[in-house]
């Protein structure tokens, strides 16, 4: 990471509206006011989820509980009580009061204490954040932004008179109060909408969307049928690729075998079937329907690169699980690799237009979404799915893959800890379900045509919930450039 400026020459920058300040008051460092105390490296060993302290990292600031107990020795000085602030200190850099138990500060959080009388703690709460954000706005980054305790000292904080700091947080608190309560209710049917949306999934994907359509059907294809219609086009699909093997190796072989010889497409993988063990997790289907892995379904299963690539300033987009949206690829904020580097990734992973991206690690793993665009980029630690376009259709499998009991699967069988990953393997074993391609088209229809007015929903709520962000940002504009109160 490399933060080019002090706090004070990005305050002066102007470019950040939340730190300016009112002309009639100072401006004192924080250090001044106040101590940084860094967290402790507390040995791996003595974590655990049984016993213990609750040991507070960074992905624990901002909620109510730790994810992981700390049963060795420690420093009392290292104990953190309720209603302490703590600022996350690696990635999004996040101030946010404790309001768990007791517990105790793990490296990279840090901890505002010992909070000089003559400066409000809820004051110096409110106008933390800004600042930290108008710091990671200005801190360049290769992979996480780091922020280092001397630079949150050094944060010049406005310094109005105490009564002042008092009135100020009293009306923050009053309009906040009122903001949060509209913000919740927004929230709450965000929630209430999601599960709509996986009540119409789970219906679909039982077959109840469409069982007096089947039942008017009298040319469904059985199971069996539909299995082999995949052998077959699978057998064709591998006769194809050797086709175009053979082709590029007498191509090789007349240019004086330059490089490598072209490899060999490999075999079909045997896949071990499904077990009773799987099968007992899953809803039952309709007779005309049946569970298969998902690489014996569709027509691939590959993932990106796990490596990191060198960057370049302009060149191919380089997509990683961050830009995996519900409705796109999200372009807005990638990196660049270059023309060679792609080529080498692009035999890995030919990402096309109508193909299906997953996250595959991190806290958003399982998110997918269709590949709507013909743009060529890269991906990384993303899965790929294709499929055969003349009997499948990728939104019927895109509505599969999101759905609650399809995710709890693959989620269930993520590995490691700080950052939770989802292995090729398990995406190639993901049991997924094989329907005509008839019903398959009916389901799509039945889920959009419930989900259309949700969607518009979700937009609204989505629009409104902005709104009341950007009404917070200017009660805090106003709040620390002396309008809001006399």
């Amino acid at each position: 990471m490399a933060l080019g400026l002090t706090p004070k020459e990005i305050i002066d920058s102007g470019r950040h509206p939340l730190l300016e300040c009112s002309k009639e008051w100072e401006r004192i460092e924080l250090q001044e006011i106040a101590e940084v105390q860094n967290g402790y490296a507390f040995k791996s060993e003595y974590f655990n989820h049984e016993s213990g302290l609750p040991l507070i990292r960074i992905r624990d600031v901002g909620k109510s509980k730790a994810e992981e107990l700390y049963s060795g020795d420690y420093n009392d000085d290292y104990l953190v009580n309720k209603g302490d602030i703590l600022i996350g200190m690696d990635g999004d850099f996040r101030a946010a009061y404790w309001v768990g138990e007791p517990g105790l500060l793990n490296q990279r959080v840090c901890r505002i204490r010992n909070i000089d009388d003559s400066y409000s703690k809820k004051f110096l709460y409110y106008l933390l954040q800004p600042y930290l954000e108008a710091i990671h706005a200005e801190t360049s980054a290769v992979t996480v932004k780091h922020l280092s305790s001397r630079t949150i000292q050094s944060i010049p904080l406005p310094n109005p008179p105490l009564p002042t700091q008092h009135r100020i947080v009293e009306k923050i608190e009053e309009l906040f109060s009122e903001l949060d309560h509209g913000m919740e209710n927004l929230k709450k049917a965000q929630k209430q909408l999601k599960t709509y949306r996986q009540a119409v999934l789970k219906d679909a994907f039982e077959g109840k969307l469409t069982k007096e359509w089947r039942e008017q059907q009298d040319d469904l294809p059985t199971p069996e049928e539909l299995l082999q219609q995949i052998k077959a086009e699978r057998k064709a699909h591998r006769e194809r690729e050797l086709a175009e093997w053979e082709k590029e190796v007498e191509q090789w072989e007349k240019d004086g075998k330059p490089g490598r010889k072209p490899r060999k497409p490999r075999k079909t993988r045997k896949l071990p079937p499904i077990t009773e063990e799987e099968l007992d997790s899953l809803p039952e289907l309709p007779s005309y329907w049946t569970y298969i892995r998902n690489e014996e379904c569709i027509s691939e299963v590959k993932d990106g690169t796990h490596d990191t690539p060198d960057y370049v300033d302009k060149g191919i987009p380089f997509i990683t699980q961050k830009n995996i949206k519900s409705d796109k690829v999200d372009f807005s904020d990638t990196r660049y690799i270059s023309q060679e580097e792609h080529q080498k990734f692009y035999k890995r992973s030919n990402v096309e237009k109508g193909d299906i991206i997953i996250a595959m690690i991190g806290h958003n793993r399982g998110n997918s979404t269709i590949v709507n665009t013909d743009k060529i980029f890269s991906i990384k630690n993303v899965g790929l799915f294709k499929f055969y376009s003349e009997f499948q259709n990728n939104r019927f499998y895109l509505y599969y893959y999101r759905s609650q009991d399809a995710l709890n699967q693959i989620l269930s069988k993520s590995k490691g800890g700080a950052q939770p990953f989802i292995g090729l393997t398990e995406l190639r074993k993901w049991p997924v379900i094989i329907c005509s391609n008839k019903e398959q088209d009916r389901i799509v229809e039945e889920i959009e045509s419930r989900l259309s007015v949700v969607d518009q929903l979700e937009q609204t709520i989505k629009e409104n919930l902005q709104k009341a962000e950007a009404l917070r940002q200017s009660i805090l504009k106003k709040a620390f450039g002396g309008e809001l109160v006399q």
